[in-house]
């Protein structure tokens, strides 16, 4: 039953972790994204705007790209939402098991005690 509940606690541990490292690279995403969306719209109508599709440069229309911008930007926020909903489950999940941890410890305590009391 221990090596159960000690193999679920590390499952959780590095789930959350994973999730940490996930949404830390989310939050870079956005912050990239956000300054692109920022140069983009200090940009007029008549400059040209080109877009790195593999080792190529491809001409893109200025609105075009905001959209795009835009949805990236939407996109990142909502997994951010998904992932931060995760590690609060996460998060609870490891109290839950801490609490389960400690009456388990406290009950073993418990037990040594009374074993030295009959000894």
């Amino acid at each position: 039953m221990v090596s159960v509940d000690s193999t679920k606690a590390n499952n959780t541990t590095t789930d959350y972790h994973k999730a940490l490292i996930n949404r830390q690279q989310l939050d870079g995403q956005l912050n990239e994204t956000t300054t692109v969306k920022d140069e983009l719209y200090l940009l007029k109508s008549s400059n040209e705007v080109f877009k790195l599709i593999g080792p190529v440069l491809i001409k893109q229309d200025l609105d075009e790209a905001k959209q795009n911008v835009n949805k990236r930007i939407e996109f990142i926020t909502n997994e951010l939402k998904r992932v931060d909903t995760l590690i609060n489950d996460l998060d609870a999940k490891q109290e839950s098991q801490r609490e389960s941890l400690d009456k388990l410890q406290q009950m073993f305590q418990m037990a040594q005690q009374k074993a030295a009391v009959k000894a």
